[in-house]
């Protein structure tokens, strides 16, 4: 049971060139993509917050600050310990420090669950999905916050 549950159910996520990762522009909701490199990633069909993924990029925080809607409440998810250029320890601690900024990445890339972006100054970033207002209140079975996406029969 222990190994279907850490190493089983994980693939490698396929990044298509020029669209590796993504990020949603404070002006807009339509996420675009960012410069990265590196981009080394994965997930599981057996829980839509399952994704990781590990990557560098070019852009200053001053940049992406300026251009890109921040992720407010991030908390980043623990991760296979195989998968070993994320830590979820490290990242978390960054992030309460200012050390690292988080960015939204996708809103609702599964129904409930945020796709985020964490950046530090040198250039290493993380992205996970995280259950976000909406999904924790379905989760939970509270009444959904205003602005979250019609709940169907199916999901």
């Amino acid at each position: 049971m222990y190994w279907l549950q850490v190493y089983a159910f994980y693939a490698p996520v396929a990044f298509p060139p020029g669209q590796e990762i993504l990020l949603t522009p404070i002006a807009s909701d339509q996420p675009e993509a960012i410069v990265a490199n590196d981009v080394t990633g994965i997930d599981a069909d057996s829980s839509p917050i399952r994704f990781r993924a590990c990557f560098t990029t070019p852009l200053s925080l001053s940049m992406l600050s300026e251009s890109y809607k921040p992720y407010t409440d991030p908390v980043p998810l623990n991760g296979p310990g195989w998968f070993d250029c994320y830590n979820a320890g490290e990242i978390d601690g960054a992030l309460e420090k200012g050390e690292a900024l988080a960015f939204l990445s996708q809103a609702e890339i599964h129904p409930g669950v945020d796709r985020v972006v964490a950046v530090f100054p040198d250039g290493r970033a993380f992205a996970w999905h995280q259950i976000n207002a909406c999904g924790d209140a379905q989760f939970n079975q509270r009444d959904l916050p205003a602005g979250c996406p019609p709940v169907s029969e199916d999901q």
